[in-house]
């Protein structure tokens, strides 16, 4: 019958690390499902939606501390713990960002105005990509840690980061010209619904930037 250990993390100690970013980029999924209904101004969808994105982070949670508590502290591998714990910290707080601006959007039912749900919805397919890059990263771990970390494999996970900065890059062009298009409307909308529009520009940007720093924390471990 296999421990809690062993059930944990079968034969890698790796595969929950991936299994928790597999679950980080569902809520980041559920966010564009949550976007959709507050464009057209389908509450009781957002809700649900809200409600799936919670229950995903809740599990992301839950993964994130039975890792903490589970992976043992002399794990013969090319990396240190520590640094395989602090990767997993970055993933969660992905999970914790989507969860913050279905939140906040669905809290005080904001609605993006019409003229500008286009560059939204472009903007964050563009971070959706930048999650999606960070999550083929990490699907590289196992082939990284059978070659100790060196070899061909890590540069093609560089290669991997490379494309992350370059879409990484591509959202904070694109949230430049979204912020313009705002203060562009600031005038005909209510002053403290502009303040919130800007938050969650910024927030839905920070999914992007969070999946850069994934592949960062990626660097330093092959740099170890």
């Amino acid at each position: 019958m296999p421990t809690p250990l062993s059930a944990l993390f079968g034969r890698s100690p790796i595969r929950p690390i991936q299994e928790h970013m597999e679950i980080a980029q569902k809520c980041v999924i559920l966010l564009g499902e949550f976007l959709e209904a507050s464009f057209v101004k389908d509450w009781e969808q957002a809700y649900k939606v809200q409600q799936a994105i919670r229950d995903c982070e809740n599990q992301a949670d839950d993964l994130k501390s039975n890792v903490r508590t589970n992976l043992p502290k002399s794990l013969f591998l090319p990396v240190p713990r520590t640094d395989l714990l602090e990767l997993l910290s970055t993933q969660d707080k992905l999970a914790n960002r989507a969860k913050d601006v279905a939140g906040l959007m669905l809290g005080r039912k904001m609605e993006v105005p019409e003229s500008l749900v286009k560059e939204v919805r472009e903007y964050f397919q563009e971070s959706l990509l930048a999650s999606a890059q960070a999550l083929k990263v990490i699907n590289e771990l196992d082939e990284l840690l059978e070659t100790g970390f060196r070899g061909r494999e890590v540069d093609l996970v560089e290669a991997l980061i490379v494309e992350l900065d370059e879409l990484e890059h591509a959202t904070d062009v694109s949230q430049i010209k979204l912020r313009a298009k705002l203060f562009a409307l600031e005038e005909s909308l209510p002053a403290v619904h502009v303040m919130f529009l800007y938050k969650i520009i910024d927030q839905i940007g920070d999914l992007a930037d969070i999946s850069q720093n994934i592949g960062g924390r990626l660097l330093l471990l092959i740099a170890r």
